[in-house]
């Protein structure tokens, strides 16, 4: 059923949207996506107000290398994770729009390009070979029971820093399906949100249902995107949307995410690519050393929210 929705979705807008790039000499203007990355913790559609940060936890578990993990008690833990939730939003005037292909299932990773409306007329290519933009981006098919679709790679990013900025545990999380999963607090702000007709609407619904060819590891393609007033999250539930703060002695800290951290996906503005929360982190019974049980689990307090800016603390 997903096959066949994916296929029908991707003709409605083949007829709906332009199906080839601008010639060079008309150099039309674009409408362009705005990515704005959300504090971590943030439930997905919130506004950041650290009250409304609630969507994390501490969870010690029994397997350090597993994905995820039951959380347990600390005396039979052998490491202790910060879990989070993490969103990006589209604030832009036009669709995050992004198509991967690869040319025979020999390939384990597709390129991606991204797809640009034109600002004047409305147009957007409905095709990887009408998208007007390579990026450094690419797609590769995750087997994991969770995930089974394609993943887009290097989307977002996270990490622990010390106030003198050195990263103290980076991410290991593997990669994104990205479509519209809740609409941005401000949506009401925001010009060109989709109506209830038209190819906006079209593409609209289909990113609603985007699933990244869901159970089909011998797709030759894939669509991946935002629509302008809505976001994609990831629940602190999640395989690997935690980072590993076993080793990490008390203190304060940033809790760092960023989006698009390379700038290999065109948008309007960088400057809120990446939102932090300051937070405290302390050891009441003292910070396990090599090889020793977790005396206790440490407890971490969220001190302050800081959308848009890549330091808090």
């Amino acid at each position: 059923m997903l096959k066949k929705f994916a296929v029908l979705a991707l003709v409605v807008l083949s007829v709906t949207v332009s199906a080839s790039a601008p010639r060079a000499d008309a150099a039309p203007s674009f409408l362009l996506p705005d990515l704005r990355q959300a504090p971590p913790g943030c439930a997905g559609g919130s506004s950041g107000e650290l009250p409304l940060c609630t969507a994390w936890d501490v969870c010690p578990v029994v397997d350090p290398a597993a994905p995820n993990g039951r959380c347990v008690a600390p005396s039979v833990a052998k490491a202790v994770r910060l879990r989070f939730t993490s969103a990006e939003e589209n604030v832009g005037d036009g669709p995050l729009l992004l198509f991967g292909r690869r040319d025979s299932t020999k390939q384990d990773t597709m390129t991606v390009r991204q797809a640009l409306r034109n600002g004047t007329d409305g147009s957007i290519p409905g095709s990887y070979a009408a998208a007007q933009r390579a990026t450094g981006a690419f797609t590769y098919y995750e087997p994991a029971l969770a995930h089974q679709h394609w993943h887009l790679m290097n989307f977002e990013h996270f990490a622990l820093v010390s106030p003198q900025g050195k990263t103290v545990v980076t991410d290991r999380k593997n990669g994104f399906c990205l479509g519209d999963r809740f609409r941005v607090a401000d949506i009401g702000r925001l010009n060109h949100v989709p109506g209830d007709t038209g190819a906006d609407a079209d593409l609209a619904g289909t990113l609603r249902e985007n699933m990244c060819r869901h159970h089909e590891p011998t797709a030759l393609d894939v669509l991946e995107g935002i629509s302008v007033g809505a976001g994609d999250d990831y629940k602190y539930t999640v395989d690997f949307q935690w980072l590993d703060i076993t080793r990490v002695p008390a203190g304060t800290y940033d809790l760092v995410n960023t989006v698009n951290a390379d700038r290999t996906l065109l948008e309007t503005d960088y400057r809120n690519n990446s939102s932090a929360v300051a937070l405290s982190i302390t050891w009441p019974r003292g910070m396990p050393g090599p090889d020793e049980a977790i005396p206790a689990t440490p407890v971490v307090e969220f001190l302050r929210s800081c959308p848009g800016q890549p330091r808090c603390a």
